[in-house]
């Protein structure tokens, strides 16, 4: 079974950093492309970054050169170093793995965590 699990969220003031983390379990010999979305109030869920299996890591242009996400050597967690937080940044920020293929079988499915909150006051 698959889960996903985020911790690291908080609060803290325009300009600091937080870095979210998400643990992956369930998906041993298997490859998935693992990635950040964060949905404000009102709003409807958008795309932060990505790292792909075996790809080049990718930003939304709203936080490019702010965040940075990296992933263990073991592949099973993800992090996103956010920092120059700005107001803007409040929302929940969700972990999403796209799983791509578990020993021969295939597979193009998504499993999502249930979310970390991040506050910035300015």
């Amino acid at each position: 079974q698959v889960q996903l699990v985020e911790s690291g969220g908080g609060s803290v003031q325009s300009g600091g950093s937080l870095r979210l983390s998400c643990a992956v379990s369930g998906t041993t010999n298997c490859w998935y492309d693992m990635s950040w979305y964060r949905q404000a109030p009102g709003k409807e869920r958008e795309f932060v970054s990505a790292i792909p299996s075996g790809g080049s890591t990718s930003y939304a242009d709203s936080v490019k050169g702010r965040f940075t996400i990296s992933q263990n050597n073991a592949k099973n967690t993800v992090y996103l170093q956010m920092n120059s937080l700005k107001p803007e940044d409040t929302a929940m920020y969700y972990c999403k793995i796209t799983l791509l293929r578990c020993g021969l079988r295939y597979y193009n499915t998504d499993y999502w965590g249930k979310g970390t909150l991040v506050t910035i006051s300015s």
